[in-house]
């Protein structure tokens, strides 16, 4: 095999065999590296020309009923300090976010019961009447369907539930006692209601092979999400996987081109877990074809609560308070920042 035809085939017709791609990943060197980011940006400017789509996170509770053994948030883990944002905060953030230009509000958190359908149904309602041309993003764990179809009718508008691990070993390793299928069919049921709806995956878990992370980009290219969320793992100090490697910036990035020539119209975050492991690792993963960033818009004082894995940034571009700042650094990069809700092409 070819592995310029194989990147071009993808460029060409946005697919891939299952062989090609593990051939892809088994052989890439740093002139065909750099081919594939070409084409992914090509790619990406087709359809977003060089805009950046900014999101507001508001991390609304680090209590967790799981036990995801590469988790800082894990239930298991006394060390972490717990905290859950009240209704009002939560407006307030998103009311502040507004008012700073973003223009879509992630409600991000561990799967805390507290946060019942009723709860989530008034935060939702509230949100949608005081922001009404904002899109409303929940990223809250797995629910039943009726749950999924509740949030969705009182006006939440897309839903990011990353699928970890296509590979069911892998997933089950670690996720204790978790059902790889019950992830799965929350995907499924996410996009029959009709979310803009995001998978995801880690990349460099402990054991990991190329296979897995082949079977994640058939995956994401069977189920065509809205959305897709790829960060490099990082391991927390306070989880079984402690002492594990972290994955690279260098195999995320290609991991991001690849998923943007197998899906175009994808919204495909440069995310938190990149910029942590790499100063430079949001430019990289935006020249790669990622087309989003999420600074954050929680309270200062819960944001080092909120833990998944260490040395999260809290550099400065990373705080929504300084958007100006990240403008500048986006458009010294060669990008622009866009005030819109950033939806997917085809939810227009």
């Amino acid at each position: 095999m070819d592995i310029k035809a194989i990147i071009q085939k993808l460029y060409d017709t946005n697919d891939a065999s299952r062989e090609e791609l593990l051939y892809l990943l088994d052989n890439i060197d740093d002139d065909s590296k750099k081919f594939l980011i070409d084409k992914a940006y090509k790619t990406r400017y087709k359809y977003f020309k060089n805009t950046v789509f900014i999101r507001g996170l508001i991390e609304i509770s680090s209590y967790c009923k799981k036990d995801c053994l590469y988790c800082g948030l894990r239930r298991s883990n006394k060390n972490a300090e717990r905290y859950r944002l009240d209704t009002e905060d939560i407006i307030e953030c998103a009311k502040r976010g507004d008012k700073l230009g973003y223009k879509t509000i992630v409600l991000q958190g561990g799967e805390d019961a507290f946060y019942t359908d009723e709860k989530m149904i008034e935060i939702i309602k509230v949100i949608k009447k005081e922001l009404p041309t904002s899109a409303l993003t929940l990223s809250i764990g797995e629910r039943s369907y009726d749950s999924y179809k509740k949030l969705y009718e009182a006006g939440a508008d897309r839903f990011l539930l990353r699928h970890e691990s296509a590979t069911k070993s892998l997933y089950e390793s670690i996720h204790n006692n978790e059902l790889f299928e019950e992830r799965r069919r929350c995907l499924r049921d996410l996009k029959e209601i009709g979310f803009q709806a995001g998978a995801g995956f880690m990349v460099g878990l402990p054991n990991q092979t190329n296979e897995d992370l082949v079977n994640d980009l058939r995956f994401v290219k069977e189920l065509e999400p809205a959305m897709c969320g790829i960060g490099p793992f990082i391991p927390h100090k306070d989880t079984p996987l402690r002492d594990c490697s972290a994955g690279t910036t260098e195999k995320t990035v290609i991991l991001l081109a690849i998923t943007r020539l197998l899906l175009p119209k994808v919204l495909l975050p440069a995310t938190t877990a990149l910029a942590s492991i790499d100063s430079n690792g949001r430019n990289e993963g935006l020249r790669a074809g990622a087309n989003v960033i999420m600074p954050n818009l929680s309270p200062m004082s819960v944001r080092k609560k909120y833990s998944l894995y260490n040395n999260k940034a809290f550099i400065l571009d990373e705080d929504a308070e300084y958007r100006n700042s990240i403008e500048e650094k986006l458009k010294e990069a060669g990008f622009e920042l866009v005030v819109s809700r950033g939806d997917n092409p085809d939810f227009v």
